[in-house]
């Protein structure tokens, strides 16, 4: 991480580094004295007249010659060395505060030029030199009360560096490719649920050289290359001659969630968009295969701050992003807020995640992964080896985050590393890094993640609903539900034109999935995840009986106890969903079907599927359901979906304990 040591000393610099040199200076070169004062007005007396930035370089052209004139001339030294820090000339800088202690170790009684010291050398990935002279100022009784604090951090960086380069992690980072990457900078890629759709941000130049501008750029996985493909600019009514930047793809890959900023009046945000200030967050919904023209995002996330950088989670009720607030003297910080999406549509007020997670200094991006409890970010204020560092930290579940680790060496360097992405199955990741060998600036990389760093494996859950008659795609409202935990993980819409859904899950997890159109009986189906597979994905048929069809309707989320005819608390999730069904349409009557496979006694499977099937019915009569509307029935075993003789045709035992099951079920038929 790079400390703020000096981004407060400009307007101090003579007082800073020159009230340690109080009159009369150490040389009695007059000629070298005129020309230090005259260096010392420098930077302010010849500005850019388009930035208003100090000349540095005036400044250090006096002070050269000052030196030339005494090369003792310790002043001269330290005020060209804090010169070349402003710079961010950093190894230089360093060069020139080690000279003027050289030339006077104890010019300073605060011992503050170790300090400044220390920081140019851990900027530059000297842990061992900056570790040596952090020490020394430490060890300084007079030590100035306001470094020493950060002095303990540096301390610790410095520390963890050396460690960390001692011991590395695994590291293969691959360029993305040019496909991707250009001598432009890009960085914030999201990754499409199928892995083969890579969304980013590229920084452009404009015709003023002095402006530049974000925009989304696509590229598509190559499967016979193995590359990725020759990025595409997202369409006109996405990318404007604003900025655009750091999207997010919902886990349906149905929404992006993005940052959008204003030009330079503060209020135009570019053609049919409207915000609230500085950079907000909007919305676009692919509807067929068109975008949507961005609307600001609905609620209360955006404020007349700088909201940026944005990560959904998979259920998309989560939004995680970086908001920067600006104070009175002109600093800005920016932390990690988290936003929930309420029952009206609207994003609640967001609020600061802990100091578990957000530092004293700049958090920089932020990934929730779809286990919905793992989360990346970059951070310039917790221990680490230089510049923005990424870190991991997991929620419990009492809602607290665990201390956050650094990725370690060598995925973190001396330099900055930001915008880390990890794939669903947490096997791989992508990150953008200005490190060394790239294409220009920052650039995409991807690698493999070490194990210890990884989230919880997450497949790809596909589902396509139609109809069961005709075969064609429909539209329909998918709820998924976690059956051990009872909560809803997902509830949206299948794609208007292909019928399909596709979103990440957390594998170690069971399922339920309701499936409901007007005009079309609800689907039900349970699936279990708790084994890691080779398999990358999971797909389901939903096919959609319509209302009047005579076909039973399996309840594939109803549970029962063991030879028993206890419902259990999970069945809930699917019979209160049939309850509103049933409330919906008040004009159906239904009859509750009990079933049992052949094993066992005959006359106890017929009775057991009476009382279970009586069991759905007296839960439908308990939530409101009339009596006239709904009748029970047992039928032990006397219709299989798979008849023993086809059961007894399989050739595993595994295969016969599935068809067994699939016998085993609750129905219910729609009476005339």
């Amino acid at each position: 991480m790079r400390l703020s040591l000096l981004s407060t000393l400009l307007l101090v610099l003579s007082l800073n580094a020159c009230a340690q040199a109080t009159f009369p200076y150490s040389t009695e070169n007059k000629k070298a004295i005129k020309l230090f004062e005259q260096a010392q007005q420098a930077p302010t007396a010849e500005r850019n007249p388009q930035t208003g930035a100090p000349n540095y370089d005036a400044g250090i052209a006096f002070l050269d010659q000052a030196l030339s004139k005494d090369s003792n001339f310790w002043e001269a030294a330290l005020l060209k060395a804090e010169f070349l820090d402003y710079q961010r000339k950093y190894a230089e800088a360093a060069k020139y505060y080690q000279r003027a202690l050289n030339i006077d170790p104890s010019h300073s009684i605060s011992g503050s030029t170790y300090f400044y010291l220390a920081a140019c050398l851990i900027t530059i990935g000297e842990y061992d030199e900056a570790l040596k002279n952090i020490n020394r100022f430490l060890q300084n009784p007079n030590a100035k009360e306001n470094l020493v604090n950060q002095a303990y951090q540096m301390r610790a960086c410095a520390e963890f560096s050396i460690h960390s380069m001692a011991q590395p992690v695994e590291f293969k980072p691959v360029n993305a490719g040019e496909g991707v990457n250009t001598i432009l900078p890009e960085y914030y890629p999201t990754l499409t649920v199928d892995g083969q759709v890579l969304l980013f941000t590229r920084r452009l130049p404009m015709s003023d050289p002095l402006d530049e501008q974000e925009d989304f750029y696509v590229s598509q996985f190559d499967e016979k290359t193995k590359q990725w493909k020759s990025a595409k600019a997202m369409p006109p009514n996405i990318n404007t001659n604003w900025n655009e930047g750091a999207p997010t793809i919902s886990g349906d890959g149905k929404k992006i969630i993005f940052v959008a900023c204003t030009d330079n009046s503060g209020v135009n945000y570019g053609a049919n968009r409207t915000g609230k200030g500085s950079c907000d967050l909007f919305i676009t919904e692919k509807i067929g295969n068109q975008w949507t023209n961005p609307i600001n995002l609905p609620g209360a996330v955006n404020t007349a701050n700088w909201e940026t950088q944005p990560s959904l989670s998979a259920d998309g009720k989560t939004l995680y992003f970086i908001r920067a607030i600006r104070s009175r003297e002109g600093r800005s910080n920016s932390d990690i807020y988290v936003s929930q999406l309420q029952n009206n549509g609207q994003w609640s007020e967001a609020t600061r995640l802990s100091n578990t997670i957000n530092s004293s200094q700049n958090e920089e991006s932020v990934q929730i992964h779809p286990d919905g409890k793992t989360l990346y970010f970059a951070s310039r204020g917790h221990v680490g080896l230089g510049g923005s560092d990424l870190f991991v930290s997991q929620l419990n579940e009492q809602g607290q985050w665990s201390k956050p680790v650094n990725l370690g060496y060598p995925i973190n360097t001396r330099f900055d590393e930001n915008s880390l992405l990890v794939s669903a199955l947490g096997d791989i990741a992508f990150f953008a890094s200005d490190r060394e060998g790239g294409y220009g600036n920052l650039d995409i990389y991807w690698f493999n993640l070490p194990e210890s760093l990884q989230a919880t494996q997450t497949f790809y859950f596909e589902g396509m609903a139609f109809d069961a008659v005709s075969a064609k795609r429909l539209q329909a409202n998918v709820q998924l539900t976690d059956l051990t935990s009872g909560k809803e993980v997902y509830n949206g819409q299948t794609d208007i034109q292909d019928g399909k859904i596709v979103l990440p899950l957390p594998v170690d997890r069971s399922y339920a999935v309701l499936v409901n159109k007007e005009g079309y009986l609800p689907f039900s189906l349970n699936f279990d995840l708790t084994q890691k597979e080779n398999a990358q994905s999971y797909h389901l048929d939903m096919p959609l009986n319509p209302i009047h069809s005579k076909v039973e309707n399996v309840l594939n989320n109803v549970f029962f106890d063991l030879a028993k005819a206890t419902l259990r608390p999970e069945s809930r999730i699917e019979l209160i969903n049939l309850v509103n069904y049933l409330k919906t349409n008040p004009s159906l009557k239904i009859e509750v079907q009990g079933h049992t496979d052949s094993q066992g006694d005959a006359q106890k499977n017929m009775v057991l599927s009476e009382q279970r099937a009586k069991a759905v019915y007296d839960f439908l009569l308990k939530e409101g359901i009339a009596a006239e509307r709904i009748s029970y029935k047992g039928f032990g075993s006397l219709k299989p979906v798979i008849t023993d003789a086809k059961i007894a045709a399989l050739t595993t035992d595994a295969q016969k304990a599935a068809a067994h099951q699939k016998n085993r079920r609750t129905t219910y038929t729609i009476l005339p």
